[in-house]
């Protein structure tokens, strides 16, 4: 039992400390560490993120930094791309193959969240000044364009998270920072956070419909998890932005390679 509060402690400490999902760090824990199967690891953590994220939803709503039309537009696009991923896999089974794929699904995402971590704000800036300068009719197409593409990024949301825990953060960040160039960071941080907690919630009381969700690690997990992140949001005035960011990717990427090692030497 307290393995896991302190599991929760220390991936609490680290979305403090960092930014980067709580989902990119505890499903692998609870696979790699607790011998999770993927499919109740991704559960667990889906429902742990709807509770870790409610309360930053709260926090953010009080200071009116979220843009709520948005909010309904990625929405619109992950909660039914969510929900047909959760019919597929009551259809198909939670078959060795199912859970491989959560288990590729889940590396790759956490790849792609570290080369992210590494090189966002470069993209971000290079993507936002190709936006910024277009002008006249082109630029009316690409504002025209915007919700839909928001809701179709959405849609890639919905089916990443609900197979592998992991992208409503980083992904969705960049996403939105990207797409919305003249919005306040603060602002975008709010808006993909609130986004967040009826995506994971809807995920994981799908997974929780499939039997595979541990309820009694979950609230384990949060008892750690809060006073967790309070001291990484602490201890992260302390430390300088470019030390973190290498160490934090790094580490998914050796953890992303170690899933996808067992995966193909022991068949997950």
């Amino acid at each position: 039992m307290l393995a896991f509060v302190v599991a929760g402690l220390f991936v609490g400490a680290a979305v403090g400390l960092t930014g980067v999902g709580g989902g990119s760090l505890m499903t692998p824990i609870l696979i790699l560490l607790f011998g999770f199967s993927p499919s109740g690891a991704v559960g667990t953590d889906l429902l742990y993120a709807a509770g870790t994220k409610a309360f930053g939803t709260l926090l953010h709503g009080r200071q009116q930094t979220v843009d709520w039309p948005v909010v309904g537009l990625m929405a619109a696009g992950s909660v039914p791309a969510a929900l047909l991923t959760i019919v597929w896999l009551h259809l198909v089974g939670l078959q060795p193959w199912v859970q491989e794929l959560m288990v590729v699904t889940l590396a790759i995402t956490m790849i792609v969240t570290a080369l992210l971590t590494f090189a966002r704000d470069r993209l971000v800036r290079w993507l936002q000044t190709r936006m910024l300068f277009v002008s006249g009719r082109s630029r009316s197409e690409l504002l025209a364009w915007r919700p839909v593409i928001t809701v179709c990024g959405g849609v890639v949301l919905g089916v990443l998270v609900s197979l592998s825990s992991v992208g409503a953060g980083v992904l969705g960040t960049t996403m939105l920072l990207i797409l919305y160039p003249n919005t306040r960071a603060v602002r975008i941080v709010g808006t993909d956070i609130t986004h967040a907690v009826p995506l994971t919630l809807i995920a994981g009381l799908g997974h929780l419909t499939l039997g595979t969700t541990d309820l009694g690690v979950l609230g384990l997990l949060l008892l750690g998890s809060l006073p967790g992140i309070y001291l990484g949001t602490r201890m992260g005035w302390r430390l300088p932005d470019r030390a973190l960011r290498p160490i934090i990717a790094t580490v998914l990427i050796l953890v992303a390679l170690s899933m996808i090692y067992k995966t193909m030497h022991f068949g997950g």
